[in-house]
């Protein structure tokens, strides 16, 4: 199983550690916010990031911009603005784009590709939820769990 999340903005909530706890990877969709938040969900699993349009500082230097994830015989591709995405990941041959920058929790299968925004699980921002997403993998079988933290 897989954590996602996205749009931190620099806030680790103690219960996003608890639900992420036993995911074989942890996926950060960008606007990490600091340095602090990728340690802390380091210390659960393995983390893969991308950087976000206000992860500006020195920190996300190292932090690239959109990243092609191998997990199993998936590919994802994870960035953080889809209206950044410039090509078809049906014809790439991706199971799955994960991206963030909405702070809208959505999963949907376009073409047999599964486009997953965790929404965000930093400060609350106007009426949206608090979310993250866990993806639970069976063989060629991907299926996505919007968590709502609002709750």
């Amino acid at each position: 199983m897989i954590g996602v999340i996205s749009d931190t903005h620099g806030l680790v909530r103690p219960e996003v550690l608890e639900i992420l706890k036993g995911v074989d990877l942890i996926i950060h969709a960008g606007d990490i916010g600091g340095v602090e938040v990728l340690n802390a969900l380091e210390a659960i699993a393995p983390v893969k990031a991308v950087r976000g349009n206000n992860d500006s500082d020195s920190w996300a230097d190292h932090v690239p911009q959109d990243q092609v994830i191998e997990y199993g015989i998936h590919l994802f591709y994870l960035l953080h603005e889809l209206e950044h995405l410039d090509f078809d990941p049906a014809s790439a041959e991706f199971s799955a784009v994960i991206y963030g920058h909405s702070h809208r929790p959505l999963a949907e299968t376009k073409n047999n590709v599964l486009y997953l925004n965790p929404g965000s699980a930093g400060p609350r921002r106007f009426f949206l939820p608090i979310s993250i997403a866990r993806l639970h993998i069976e063989k060629s079988r991907l299926t996505p769990e919007l968590i709502d933290l609002s709750v």
